[in-house]
């Protein structure tokens, strides 16, 4: 049943009383809807058949299970020493068990004292090369482990949750507006997305309308964040390869388009907007029509940006052809966002399942086939233009009317959230008991599907290459580290 499904995949682990639950989410382009599958075990059984040799993107998601939940999948080539490092914590800790009490410090550790890298590569003259946990161009800590005989990287593997914070365990016994916090929280680059998942699942449990106005509204801010992220993107493009004054360029696009965030909204990050039904404030359209018009400025100096780096050869030399992920390899590994749209693996959420209105609004959904670095480079700057397009015709049209639907009444019950972040699907699923307290809170991020796959680009290719395939992911660890 798997191997023919053409799907993205999500998977979460829900344990009640008297069941485990294992929900297999797959979801494709437009008009092929959500799949939901089901399984059930015993609250005493914890083996079950890992489904990752026919959905490799599933890989990550059993081994995480397995290290919080304690589940084993049977015929998974590797589990262990995943979020909780097995050099930090013993096996059978299980901090997502409902027994686990997730305020109480751990005061015992049994760590293995053995433990060592894993080393993939036995030619003779193999060594591996440790980079990190403290990397100078990762936003937080990560281990790489690279192994090689030469002078190119032939193994990478990324060992993260150096930082892992334990949202979804936070989650659980608290009231629906406290998840808000925690997912805005997540990401402060993807602030705005996260809550608006959040919002959304929420809303379909609730059966709650969402006015006209904020529907609209919250794609003005999406948008906005978007552009922000991607001009971001690509000012770390340019340092790692040396080019000062054009990361300097970029980061001043960057500074404006904070800057504008705040006179806006009240915040750099765009923190506090989401709740749900619709805003916590409603933005003037006049404001509205003055932020389209500087962005539209930014725009214009972002397209003179990449006109100069399109005849920069010594640039171009550094990302043609280097850092290659095939279309196949992208859809294999679940990648999400601008790099799988990169790799010819064009879904969009905006288009394939839309939401808040964006099936009422024109644009495109660029994509390249090429793969490398260069690729990514040029998604970032052709969805940067897609953004601000959406900005200009969101902040000309925006619907009259209440930006909030009246007060929320919560209900037992459980939905999934979904946004095309900036950097590619994410998915809030939520049960809620009574009184709208948290029973189950389960985050997949975009940056947790592309972390995966990061290492096929980063294969085969030189030592000196290999911070510049990592710009251009644009990956994120405390994202991935939720």
């Amino acid at each position: 049943m798997f191997s023919d499904l053409h799907y993205s995949f999500g998977g979460l682990v829900v344990e009640q009383l008297t069941r485990w639950e294992l929900r297999y989410v797959f979801y494709g382009g437009p008009g092929a809807g959500w799949l939901h599958v089901l399984t059930h075990l015993a609250p005493s059984d914890y083996r079950v058949p890992s489904v990752s040799r026919l959905v490799h993107a599933a890989d990550w998601h059993e081994r995480e299970v397995e290290d919080l939940f304690g589940l084993v999948f049977e015929g998974h080539p590797r589990l262990g020493d995943f979020v909780l490092h097995d050099d930090a914590w013993h096996e059978g800790v299980a901090p997502m068990r409902k027994s686990f009490d997730g305020r109480q410090p751990v005061t015992h550790r049994a760590p293995d004292q053995n433990w060592k890298p894993r080393q993939i590569v036995e030619e003779a003259g193999a060594f591996l090369m440790p980079i990190g946990p403290i990397y100078a161009t990762a936003t937080g800590p990560v281990h790489f482990q690279l192994e090689t005989v030469g002078e190119d990287v032939i193994r990478v593997q990324p060992r993260l949750f150096y930082a892992y914070r334990g949202l979804e365990k936070i989650a659980e016994g608290r009231r629906a507006e406290d998840v808000l916090l925690i997912a805005e929280r997540i990401s402060a680059t993807s602030a705005f997305a996260h809550s608006l998942a959040v919002c959304q699942a929420v809303e379909r449990i609730c059966h709650m309308e969402v006015p006209p106005r904020a529907r609209a509204l919250r794609i003005f801010v999406a948008e906005f964040e978007r552009l922000r992220h991607h001009v971001a993107a690509i000012e770390g493009i340019c340092e790692s390869t040396g080019l000062a004054v054009a990361a300097a360029q970029a980061s001043i696009l960057e500074e404006d388009l904070l800057r504008l965030s705040c006179v806006l909204t009240g915040h750099r990050y765009l923190f506090g907007l989401g709740t749900f039904g619709g805003l916590t404030i409603n933005l003037d359209d006049s404001a509205c029509n003055r932020a389209a018009a500087q962005v539209r400025e930014v725009a214009e100096k972002l397209s003179r940006l990449e006109r100069m780096l399109s005849i920069s050869s010594s640039f171009l030399d550094r990302l043609e052809e280097v850092g290659h992920v095939s279309a196949g390899e992208a859809g294999d590994f679940g990648l999400v966002g601008p790099i799988a749209r990169a790799s010819g693996v064009s879904r969009d959420m905006r288009k394939a399942q839309p939401y808040s209105g964006y099936d009422q609004i024109e644009f495109e959904v660029p994509h390249e086939s090429e793969g490398d670095g260069y690729a990514r480079l040029r998604m970032f700057f052709r969805e940067a233009a897609q953004s601000v397009r959406i900005i200009s015709t969101v902040g000309q049209a925006v619907p009259g009317g209440q930006v909030r639907a009246p007060e929320v009444s919560f209900r037992p019950g459980a939905a999934l959230g979904w946004v095309e972040a900036p950097r590619g699907a994410a998915l809030h699923w939520i049960r809620l008991g009574e009184d709208g307290v948290v029973d189950r809170y389960r985050i997949i991020t975009p940056s947790f599907a592309n972390w995966h796959g990061f290492r096929l680009a980063a294969e085969n290719f030189a030592f000196q290459d290999f911070p510049i395939i990592l710009a251009t992911f644009a990956l994120s660890v405390h994202e991935n580290d939720r």
